[in-house]
């Protein structure tokens, strides 16, 4: 009886453990995956994101992991380009067998990611993209961990027309995540009675910005709104300062502002840009201190927001798999996320519920100084 009660139990075991591994999760480690862009144009975007994730895991792990597993990440490269984000989810799920995702990077590409995400029902936490498409319907497996484009551009329009701008144009990709910038431009603007002045566009991975000068230097606008990534962005507000313009730029978040600040260069100086994490170089915030030290611990030196906004996420990954319990499964983990209401990650809010995964409504503006350092 013993021995058959013993082969029941290695049995059951065995299966479970097939179980378990088929979700990502081993006895001794849990596997996440990451797609992002990590080549082209954009790529300090995806590079500075999963450097923020690393220097978190890295700290995980050293102190035994989330319930006893290591915490390890597998990333693909997405290119930023729409026509590829299917297939390097897919690869995640199918081929890496990853248990969760985290640290998706853009609008256009994290449309073409969801409906692989959704139809495997694999949670999603933390997408660096403000787009309203992602955010609404609300989606179980999707979670935010910053402020939505919505909440920059009122920010950015409540600071122009406070400092007396009434012209108002808006230079942006010629995509969704463009067109969800220029969407939150126009709504703002409207609650002000106000309308945009001028439009440009960019093509996406491209710095073919002739037009969108033109257009919008011809109109002199006091404030030029940009929705781009940040090579465009730096070749626009070179061009439109070498035409003369006063105008001052405004960028939103997903820009990245240390490559804005290195590509700008000596044409930086008074460059705003939105922010919908914690300043990465103060000292006040603790989990700014928290980031400051470990991406030092673990090489990443070069502080900068992409980088604190993927130490962000990861913290917020950490924390919803602990509440998942020693044996997670990915419903627990959504069901975990879902649970966790107004939790300080160190300084910083993030808050959801079955019925809102937006996470957090904080957005900060700062300013390009002189030499690229940056200013609140």
């Amino acid at each position: 009886m013993k021995s058959t009660t013993t082969g029941l139990l290695a049995a059951s075991a065995f299966f479970s453990s097939l179980a378990i591994a088929e979700n990502g999760v081993t006895a001794n480690r849990i596997l996440l995956g990451q797609a992002a862009v990590f080549s082209g144009p954009a790529a300090q975007l995806g590079i500075q994101m999963r450097n923020g994730i690393k220097a978190y895991l890295d700290y995980v792990n050293e102190h035994g992991g989330v319930n006893g597993r290591k915490v390890e990440l597998v990333s693909e490269d997405d290119r930023y380009e729409p026509s590829v984000a299917p297939a390097a989810s897919k690869k995640l799920i199918e081929e890496h067998k990853v248990f969760a995702l985290l640290g998706y990077v853009g609008t256009p590409t994290g449309v073409a990611h969801l409906p692989v995400v959704t139809q495997a029902k694999v949670p999603l936490v933390g997408m660096f993209t403000g787009a309203e498409a992602l955010r609404a319907p609300l989606n179980r497996y999707v979670f935010h961990v910053r402020a939505s484009y919505y909440d920059e551009t009122e920010k950015i329009v409540e600071q122009v027309v406070s400092t007396g701008g009434k012209k108002i144009a808006v230079f942006y990709q010629n995509d969704a995540y463009g067109e969800a910038g220029r969407k939150g431009t126009e709504i703002a603007l409207t609650k002000r009675a106000m309308k945009i002045y001028a439009n440009g566009t960019v093509e996406r991975n491209t710095l073919k910005v002739d037009d969108a000068v033109k257009t919008i230097n011809a109109a002199e606008p006091d404030a030029v709104v940009m929705v781009g990534a940040y090579a465009a962005c730096a070749e626009f507000i070179k061009q439109m300062k070498q035409a003369g313009s006063g105008a001052t730029f405004y960028n939103v978040s997903f820009v990245g502002s240390k490559a804005l600040a290195d590509a700008l260069g000596q044409h930086g100086s008074g460059v705003a840009i939105s922010q919908v994490v914690p300043f990465p170089w103060g000292t006040a915030v603790p989990v700014v201190k928290e980031y400051q030290a470990l991406a030092a611990k673990s090489g990443f030196t070069d502080y900068n927001f992409s980088a604190m906004e993927g130490f962000l996420t990861a913290k917020v990954m950490v924390e919803g798999l602990r509440r998942a319990g020693k044996n997670p499964t990915r419903e627990g983990l959504v069901d975990a996320l879902e649970r966790m209401q107004d939790v300080d990650v160190g300084g910083f809010y993030v808050s959801y519920s079955p019925k809102d995964h937006a996470g957090s409504k904080f957005v900060d503006l700062t300013i390009i100084g002189r030499n690229g350092k940056f200013l609140r």
